[in-house]
């Protein structure tokens, strides 16, 4: 039976440098399995070591044999090795990990973070790894909690906040934790010198509306054709033409699905070649683009970019000058992702 175990006492394990040889976090908030994973980068190893005894790899560019083999290995320096596999649910045989954990080395600590889900069907290496190592399941917390999460969040920081403010970011972030704690840490930074209390005034003016409804969440949001967050963001263009001109949005849109079909038709669609080839700098820059070729087939991004080009016309009055500007976004965008 799995031995279960809060995440206060881990915290407090990791923390005085109790290890164990394998770690398993897992669950649907991601948030907890982030930190404690972290914590373990921070803490095993001091920075000479991590130099030789670290690594950390992704489910989606690694295979279990190599992690296998690595784990095996014995420190260059020190007495420890660090051995993190992120993302570790787009680990393909990831049962055959228990090749393994039946036998881990003790110099060896391997972490497994598991995200969106648990690893119940594997019961074979959960048992395994609950002989000899940590399993922890983050779960999503209540939303009558988030309101405590952030007072003692904030709390830890020496900062107070008003009951306004808690309520403003339950409304806009819901029970999103990580994204939670980036916009307090961005708060936190933001208050005026002394001052210690989070107020209404500056998370409105910081934490605005705008700040989920812009360009590149309508495009992540078109990659993974989210019906509920393109009509929320047209919705909200519609009503803030002045800032958001549909001009632009067309050329955004034009660029994604000219992208995007270049990606479609490149044989080699592997995350580096595709970075290379679109001559992007960063990885986050890839991401909605594989996301969309799950979603889109290249005779519908073709078709997509065609459109484009009608509706570009549309407002440069060159065809059916009567139509009402303020209702051609969320035109587009419907024909767009059906």
């Amino acid at each position: 039976m799995v031995e279960k175990i809060n995440f206060k006492s881990l915290e407090n394990k990791i923390q005085t440098k109790q290890f164990m040889p394998i770690y398993l976090f897992q669950g649907e908030e991601s948030y907890y399995i982030d930190l404690l994973t972290n914590l373990l980068i921070q803490l095993t190893l001091n920075e000479k070591e991590k130099i030789f005894n670290q690594v950390i790899l992704y489910g989606l560019e690694t295979n279990v044999a190599n992690i296998i083999n690595i784990c095996r290995r014995y420190p260059i320096v020190g007495e420890k090795q660090l051995v993190v596999i992120k993302e570790a649910q787009t680990l393909k045989n990831i049962d055959n990990l228990v090749f393994y954990v039946k036998n881990p080395l003790q110099s060896t600590i391997l972490v497994i973070n598991y995200k969106n889900g648990k690893l119940d069907k594997s019961k074979k290496l959960i048992d395994e790894i609950a002989k000899v190592g940590i399993i922890f399941e983050s779960k999503k917390i209540y939303d009558n909690k988030i309101p405590g999460f952030i007072i003692d969040f904030l709390k830890k920081k020496q900062i107070e906040i008003d009951v306004q403010a808690v309520k403003f970011l339950v409304d806009r972030l819901g029970n999103n934790l990580g994204k939670l704690v980036k916009e307090l840490d961005k708060l936190s930074i933001l208050l005026p010198y002394r001052e210690k209390r989070i107020t209404i005034g500056l998370v409105e003016k910081n934490i605005g509306m705008s700040k989920d409804f812009n360009n590149f969440e309508l495009q992540k949001a078109i990659s993974t054709k989210n019906i509920l967050k393109i009509n929320c963001i047209a919705s909200y263009f519609e009503q803030n033409q002045k800032d958001n001109p549909l001009t632009l949005i067309l050329v955004l849109l034009f660029d994604f699905f000219v992208n995007l079909m270049i990606c479609q038709y490149e044989k080699n669609k592997s995350k580096d070649n595709l970075i290379r080839v679109l001559g992007f700098k960063w990885d986050f820059q890839i991401i909605d683009y594989i996301q969309a070729m799950r979603y889109y087939k290249p005779v519908k991004t073709m078709n997509n970019i065609s459109l484009i080009r009608q509706y570009d016309a549309k407002i440069k009055r060159v065809k059916n000058s009567y139509i009402k500007r303020e209702k051609l976004l969320t035109e587009i965008l419907y024909k767009l992702i059906h």
